[in-house]
């Protein structure tokens, strides 16, 4: 097989590929073994039908048809190797030439996106602000007071329900003389505000055993936005009882003996918390300069794809306004993906099974599903490659912080060699890039995501 490669642009190329009949001849032997075996001569077995026949009853140009249908694939990824192009997005391929006997090659062309080329700067010339280390006593108030909250039982009160009261209701949404939804026993937050609005100003002054009637839109299925007539009843409430801050609290909630040791403890931990924050400012702010200053040509097509299929789903194809947003959202999320594949790259990150299934289990949790059964799913469709990938892009993108100059905003350096991977595991997520298409998207969600700062 031959091949050339020809640049149309920064993005784009033109293979123009010619294949030896000799080469074709396998896929045309098996285009013969499979049409054979799908029609029925008169006189032969099925299977065992002649070529010389085959070519009399369904044409030599099927057999070919067949025959390159089924090559093509192999020749392409052939050509691709061959001229080291990496490709973006979906080939636009042309047969020019179809061998009519064995003395003529197969030639077809392709245009295709390619990854452009672009190198990474001296991470060692860039420096980034970071707020300074500031630890407050409120700080440490505010971690005490969650850790309180994991420690607190709920108990039944004889009063109206009030902000932060656990309840359990029952709702019965109706329009004019239609049942929409009847649901019993559900257990809600007063002002937690995530399930129908006015809700929460329902119940509050509510006693168990009360019933009342508001008006609210609903929230999801076939009538999802109508306005309904939702009837609420209480049968409970619940306050949340919290522990006093004593030492029978540290010997429950830790292995200290004291109070006092355990604030101390606490302490440290928001002093980590807040170098944590540290770490992931100044990782956020470095990838925001390398987004700045990096010219790195986009391929258009693979963009407005992209565009195209998030706002198809969206049903929102004609809105021009919200079309621009999708697109700069687009082009920066594949800039981002681009930029960390790069330094997957350069630093050949490798991803180990314990990393694999520690995201896994992160990603589980926030889709509130059983870590097997996500794992599964995904392996079911294929993804378990582009998790790889992610979690590769994840690690280079924490290895900026070993390289990066940081200093707070009062001049001083800071020291982020003090994060370790348990603390940051122990740390949750603070930001997230806005959602754009789906194969990009991914990567703008590990933008935010904390748990990559220091890897």
């Amino acid at each position: 097989m031959k091949s050339a490669v020809e640049k149309l642009g920064p993005t784009r190329v033109k293979l123009t590929v010619e294949v030896p009949y000799e080469e074709l001849k396998p896929s045309v032997d098996e285009a013969y073994k499979t049409i054979g075996a799908q029609i029925q001569v008169p006189g032969f077995r099925k299977g065992k039908v002649p070529a010389r026949i085959i070519d009399q009853r369904v044409g030599r140009g099927a057999v070919l048809q067949e025959a390159v249908n089924d090559a093509l694939p192999t020749f392409y990824g052939q050509a691709l190797a061959e001229n080291d192009v990496r490709p973006m997005g979906q080939p636009e391929l042309e047969v020019t030439d179809v061998p009519a006997d064995e003395s003529q090659p197969l030639k077809f062309d392709v245009e295709v996106d390619t990854v452009p080329q672009f190198d990474l700067p001296d991470f060692k010339g860039i420096t980034v602000e970071v707020d300074p280390l500031q630890v407050t006593d409120e700080d440490t108030d505010k971690e005490l007071e969650a850790l309180r909250e994991r420690f607190g039982t709920l108990a039944g009160v004889e009063r109206p329900a009030a902000d932060g009261d656990s309840v359990t209701i029952d709702l019965k949404a109706t329009i004019g003389d239609e049942d929409i939804d009847d649901v019993t026993g559900i257990s809600y937050v007063v002002g937690a505000g995530n399930m129908l609005e006015g809700m929460d100003e329902a119940i509050t002054g509510m006693s168990a055993g009360d019933t009342k009637t508001f008006k609210a839109p609903l929230a999801g299925g076939e009538h999802e936005g109508e306005d309904a007539d939702v009837t609420v009843t209480v049968q409970s409430v619940k306050e949340r009882q919290l522990p006093e801050l004593d030492d029978e609290f540290a010997q429950m909630a830790s292995a200290h003996d004291t109070f006092e040791e355990l604030k101390a403890e606490v302490a440290q931990q928001a002093e980590r918390g807040k170098r944590f924050e540290q770490g992931v400012q100044a990782r956020d702010k470095a990838l925001d300069q390398l987004l700045e200053t990096l010219d790195i040509p986009l391929p258009d097509k693979v963009i407005e794809t992209e565009v195209n299929q998030h706002l198809e789903q969206e049903d929102r194809l004609e809105d021009d306004e919200h079309r621009a947003e999708v697109d700069e959202s687009t082009r920066k999320a594949l800039k981002t993906q681009l930029i960390l594949d790069k330094l997957v790259e350069r630093d050949e990150v490798q991803v180990s099974q314990e990393e694999l299934i520690e995201y896994l289990i992160m990603s589980a949790q926030q889709y509130g599903m059983d870590p097997n059964q996500f794992a599964q799913a995904l392996d079911q469709q294929g993804q378990v490659p582009a998790i790889m990938g992610e979690v590769a892009r994840r690690k280079a993108l924490a290895s900026i912080l070993d390289e990066i100059k940081v200093v707070d905003t009062d001049g001083n350096d800071v020291d982020l060699s003090e994060l370790d991977e348990d603390e940051a595991d122990e740390s949750d997520d603070t930001t997230a890039e806005a959602d754009s298409a789906e194969s990009t998207g991914e990567t703008a969600d590990a933008e935010g995501d904390k748990a990559d700062a220091k890897a």
